[in-house]
């Protein structure tokens, strides 16, 4: 039989491939948020919803989150599910700490910090790839360990240094850039409050003044991460490893070496995270300080399905109301939960929508009791957030302060029937065992 394909008319424009369509779809939900907001902060008044502080502070606060949650997208797309980010990331404000004090040199640290982060990795590796220990148990088991490591290194090298055996002395900075002379002028703009043109001017601002140099080695290693895995063949065999080891085996590709690259370059990168928390969002390292952004950055990862687009969605989303409550916004937050409720209304409509369209025969068994009770709650829950809004002037502090972990958790709720994790992700291997 001769298959029959539709010929291309010469000069038409070429159809958008699924990669650029899901871009361009990102970008459409990225450019309706924004937008949201700008209503949202016209209406309300809360000029912290679209001001440069705000997008500063949240790409700020974004970072280390969004550094865990790529080490995890590095770890779990070669099938090594990675519950020990946490604990790397305190490897990694430790290591950071020590190779800044030591030389007071920043660029020390950082490189410290990522080779101690990438140490928690390799123990992970040796643990899960080498010897089966199952992926859960060695990640719990690291975290347990990090921290108990951390506070011995620290009496050790810390102690008697004129603080106490949980801290660090003060550590040198990393050099602050950004566009030369907009800094002022967009300012000037963003205190006018016109309707959308001084929004792009905050957005603008925060995004190119007063940025560390950490900030954007971050976003150059979340653009290489998606250039590396999905545009070589070194991050081909890197997936195949965590779709089916065993098939990639039988192509040649070295699934043990792949395993332990991807779980080193992981908990590099939640090193990464950590030696930003020591020395960019705070000024020396502190006992805890990591706060559980590892896990986290793991429910980005996963609220991102996988891919490096949606977790920067995802760790945008837990940075930018983290800015809002460490800001003291309370006022926006508040408003915030007019946002949520609009858009649990337009999830609802989306699943509506989406319900009239041809499915498959087991969709069509399966699909529409599902999807009617995802209506109704997402219904449910825009209402009583809707109630919220209009019956009080603000929120509880208590709330505020878990706000971000509220956002988040809420998010990758609604977004967990659309997920579709590696294959053979947390799945244990052994060489041969497939023939």
């Amino acid at each position: 039989m001769t298959a029959v394909t539709e010929a291309q008319p010469a000069g038409a424009p070429a159809k958008a491939g699924p990669g650029r369509r899901r871009g361009l779809r990102l970008l459409a939900v990225l450019g309706g948020v924004f937008l949201m907001l700008v209503l949202l902060r016209v209406l309300t008044g809360e000029d912290a919803i679209t001001s440069g502080g705000t997008f500063g502070a949240a790409l700020a606060l974004g970072v280390p989150i969004g550094m865990a949650a790529l080490g995890g997208l590095w770890s779990e797309r070669a099938g090594v599910v990675n519950i020990g980010l946490e604990g790397m990331m305190i490897f990694g404000t430790w290591g950071g700490a020590y190779g800044a004090f030591t030389t007071g040199n920043p660029w020390v640290g950082l490189v410290t910090g990522v080779l101690m982060g990438a140490l928690g990795g390799l123990l992970h590796a040796l643990a899960t790839v080498t010897f089966g220990v199952d992926h859960i148990v060695s990640g719990v088991a690291l975290n347990i360990l990090a921290p108990g490591v951390a506070r011995y290194l620290s009496t050790i090298f810390f102690e008697g240094k004129g603080v106490s055996a949980n801290q660090s002395p003060r550590l040198p900075e990393f050099p602050v850039l950004g566009i030369p002379g907009v800094k002022e002028p967009l300012q000037d703009l963003e205190g006018r409050h016109w309707f959308l043109v001084s929004d792009l001017a905050g957005l603008v601002r925060g995004f190119t003044t007063d940025l560390s140099a950490l900030t954007l080695l971050a976003v150059a290693l979340l653009v290489g991460t998606y250039f590396v895995l999905w545009r070589t063949a070194f991050g081909l065999r890197i997936r195949s490893v965590g779709e089916n080891p065993y098939a990639a085996e039988s192509l040649g590709v070295k699934v043990m070496s792949m395993k332990y690259v991807a779980v080193l370059v992981s908990g590099a990168l939640a090193g990464f995270g950590g030696v930003f928390l020591a020395m960019v969002a705070s000024s020396q390292y502190q006992e805890g300080q990591t706060g559980g952004r590892g896990y986290i950055g793991l429910a980005a990862m996963i609220f991102g399905n996988w891919r490096p687009g949606g977790l920067a969605a995802g760790t945008g989303l837990f940075g930018y109301t983290d800015a809002l409550q460490q800001r003291g916004a309370g006022g926006a937050i508040h408003a915030l939960l007019l946002v949520l409720a609009i858009g649990l209304f337009a999830y609802a409509a989306w699943l509506l929508w989406q319900g009239r369209r041809p499915t498959t025969p087991a969709e069509a068994a399966a699909g529409p009791r599902r999807r009617l009770y995802q209506v109704l709650a997402s219904v449910i829950v825009g209402v009583l957030l809707l109630v919220w809004y209009l019956g009080t002037d603000e929120i509880p502090k208590e709330l505020v302060t878990y706000s971000p972990h509220i956002t988040t958790l809420l998010v990758l709720s609604l977004a967990s029937q659309r997920l579709r994790m590696p294959a053979a992700d947390g799945v244990r291997y052994r060489r041969g065992e497939g023939h």
